[in-house]
């Protein structure tokens, strides 16, 4: 849906006076940037307090040895130990991808597994794809990640949707349970995506400025029913371990997703993108995360050194009122959880260790 300029402007003419509008062009919403006046305590995290593996990164295509000696360079910087790449491919594209990163780095990068869904249709699609992911993991593969298509966008030759918990899939959760390897599942998106866009939408900004990211209903399923498949997978699967990815998109509403980790013990969760929604309820976030501390891990999605700062300040400080890095996904200012040291160190590293294997735990704090 394309807004006009006159739909988002921000007017002043009630505080100025129509003389200062006539001399101005109209301000709108993404314009306006106010500094704040607040002086108060506080300063950025360029370093974690704690050595962490990103358990959320993609580095796609193939990368010289310079390159990669610069990543994990920038690495460093952060204290980031290990990176979790997501999207390794599979066959040949795989096992080149874990010879770059884990050749010339064997302990810095993880390389997580994907399903090639083309041929979703043919017979025995559901035992090729479980017995590829097994040849994947032989030839270094540590995960398996799901992407957001299958569920919204992914259809099959008669042009149905293909649904999170299609029964095709079962074989290769089986092959994970029988292997030992996590599968990262990152379904739908956030809640508001799925809303009207209108004045009463917290994503109205992202949703205006990028508008095919809107699901409205006449294309997509309701996150509800999105959600509702992505649980019944987690169920039928109890052997299977899953990391729900973005906080399962509940960031915003902790209780519920709680009550999915009480009810689904094969379960964590990580909280790549969603860092927001935690940084505007911070007493609620921190007696969360203290309850449900082996059951988190550490993720940011891109890479981009910088923003990783502001993970670090709401995870480790008490700092107030400072800024996000991403004006459209939060308008609000952000808040520290000042989390405990122990709750760090699980958030960080150790339940990370424990679900992904092959993780060496010697570059790690006991």
């Amino acid at each position: 849906m394309n807004f006009s300029r006159t739909v988002r402007v921000f007017s002043f003419t009630l505080l100025f006076g129509p003389t200062l509008m006539a001399q101005k062009p109209p301000m709108t919403v993404e314009e306006y940037d106010p500094r704040s006046t607040l002086v108060i305590p506080g300063k950025e995290i360029h370093r974690s307090k704690f050595p962490f593996i990103d358990v959320h990164n993609h580095q796609r295509g193939s990368m010289s040895s310079g390159a990669l000696d610069t990543l994990v360079m920038e690495m460093d910087k952060l204290n980031m130990r290990v990176m979790v790449n997501l999207s390794g491919g599979n066959g040949e594209r795989l096992a080149q991808t874990v010879r770059t990163m884990k050749g010339r780095y064997p302990d810095r990068f993880v390389v997580f597994a994907n399903i090639d869904f083309s041929n979703i249709d043919s017979v025995g699609f559901a035992d090729r794809a479980a017995a590829q992911l097994e040849r994947d993991v032989k030839n270094g593969a540590q995960g398996l990640k799901i992407f957001k298509n299958v569920g919204m966008t992914l259809k099959d030759s008669q042009g149905r949707r293909v649904k999170v918990d299609d029964p095709r899939l079962d074989p290769v959760m089986r092959v994970c349970a029988d292997l030992g390897i996590p599968v990262l599942i990152h379904t739908g998106e956030p809640a508001a995506f799925f809303e009207p866009i209108d004045k009463h939408n917290e994503r109205w900004l992202e949703l205006t400025q990028f508008p095919s990211r809107a699901r409205p209903a006449s294309e997509f399923p309701s996150w509800e029913e999105l959600m509702s498949e992505q649980w019944r997978l987690f169920a039928r699967h109890p052997k299977t371990k899953f990391i729900n990815a973005h906080l399962g998109w509940m960031g915003g509403n902790l209780g519920r997703l709680g009550q999915l980790l009480d009810s689904l013990p094969n379960v964590t969760t990580e909280i790549g993108a969603v860092l927001a929604e935690l940084g505007r309820q911070p007493r609620f976030a921190r007696a969360w995360f203290i309850k449900y501390q082996d059951r988190i891990m550490m993720g940011k999605d891109t890479w981009a050194p910088q923003e990783y700062h502001v993970y670090f300040r709401v995870l480790e400080s008490s700092d107030e009122y400072f800024d996000y890095y991403r004006k459209r996904h939060a308008f609000w200012k952000m808040y520290g959880l000042g989390l405990p040291d122990e709750v760090l160190n699980k958030v960080y590293y150790k339940n990370a260790a424990r679900v992904i294997p092959g993780i060496g735990k010697e570059a790690f704090p006991d």
